[in-house]
């Protein structure tokens, strides 16, 4: 059952996994998108597997298989955050975040909808604009986006859950350093 098609993949659902199958793009050639669609599936796989690892909340990676462009992953049936959100949620996905950064995992596209709530528990989903980085200016770039998606979607509880998010980020290492840099980077969006 097809669950979701983006511009780089399907997303289904089969046998209670989800299959996420990177596509082909008839407008690139036909080598260097075979390339391309290896490579990132095998970083996400890899970003998947290392969540795993650190017992960050995220689907359990099951298979990969970069030949077929296809990563096979845990189901979390539940609802996205985007329609459940709260201080309290927004509390875990500060938690999450926070202990991606401090491994210099950056999500990429970090918005309400990239989050899923299973029995009161927030899970990260959707890894493909994923990147490992040091860099402080991705970190608050990943910030600046969950802030965008809370302004633009959820403007009646933007201002609690953006301060219920940032008190548990803050728990984590170098977080100082990423929220001063979010500022320049939210000062620069201003001056465009």
């Amino acid at each position: 059952m097809k669950l979701s098609e983006g511009a780089e993949a399907i997303i289904s659902l089969k046998n209670n996994l989800v299959i996420k199958e990177r596509i082909s793009k008839n407008y690139r050639l036909k080598v260097l998108d075979e390339k391309l669609r290896k490579l990132r599936t095998r970083k996400e796989a890899k970003i998947l597997q290392k969540l795993n690892e650190l017992n960050i909340s995220s689907p359990k990676l099951i298979t990969s298989c970069d030949k077929k462009m296809i990563i096979e992953m845990e189901y979390l049936e539940g609802k996205q955050l985007s329609l459940v959100i709260d201080e309290n949620y927004s509390k875990q996905a500060g938690e999450i975040v926070g202990k991606m950064h401090e491994n210099n995992i950056i999500h990429g596209d970090l918005t309400t909808a990239n989050f899923v709530v299973k029995n009161d528990k927030v899970f990260i989903i959707d890894f493909g604009l994923s990147v490992i980085s040091k860099r402080t200016e991705d970190k608050a770039v990943d910030l600046h986006l969950f802030e965008r998606s809370l302004e633009a979607h959820h403007t009646n509880i933007k201002e609690e859950c953006w301060d219920a998010f940032l008190e548990s980020y803050q728990k984590h290492k170098e977080s100082n350093a990423v929220i001063k840099q979010l500022e320049k980077v939210e000062h620069r969006g201003r001056n465009k």
